[in-house]
This record gives C-alpha cells, sequence and structure tokens, in this order.
C-alpha cells in the first residue's frame, strides 16, 4: 500500500479505519506528523515533474524502516516506487 492509497475513494468504513490506523503506524515510525508526510511527498513529486512524467496512479511512496549501515538497530527510510512515462528532453 502506498501513500497514494491513503486518498483514493475507499468503499468501506472498514477499509478508511484500517488505512488511518497504517498512517498512525507509519508516523509513529517515522516520527513525523501528517503535514511533514505530505510536504515530503508534494517536494518530490515537484522535482520529478520537472524532469519526467509519471504514472500517479501506480505510484507508491511509502515510509518504513530499513537496518543501518552504523548500527544494529532499524532506521526510518522513505521508500518510492515511481512508474516513469516519459523523460522530458534538455532545454
Amino acid at each position: 500500500m502506498g501513500i497514494m492509497d491513503f486518498f483514493r475513494k475507499k468503499d468501506t468504513s472498514k477499509d478508511i479505519a484500517k488505512d488511518r490506523l497504517k498512517l498512525v503506524l507509519i508516523h509513529d515510525r517515522a516520527d513525523c506528523n501528517t503535514e511533514l508526510l505530505e510536504m515530503i511527498r508534494a517536494d518530490i513529486l515537484e522535482v520529478i515533474k520537472k524532469y519526467m512524467d509519471y504514472d500517479e496512479r501506480e505510484m507508491d511512496i511509502k515510509i518504513g524502516t530499513t537496518d543501518s549501515e552504523t548500527s544494529n538497530s532499524p532506521v526510518p527510510a522513505l521508500f518510492a516506487n515511481i512508474p516513469i512515462r516519459n523523460i522530458h528532453k534538455p532545454r
């Protein structure tokens, strides 16, 4: 499930509650609030728009954890899978 899934229309209140719970867990893991996550997402997409067209429906941006290279504990990580439709030619 990607961050864009939170903005799609849900079929049942069960689906909505499930997604809200997942979003809360993501925020707790990353130690950042909803506004910060949305600002990060918007900034990433704004930069990408300068260089290429992408498929927003198939895009998946999420925050999870990965193993640290310097310690034995997991650290927050931003994962992005953004399908590219077209790369803009340099001006």
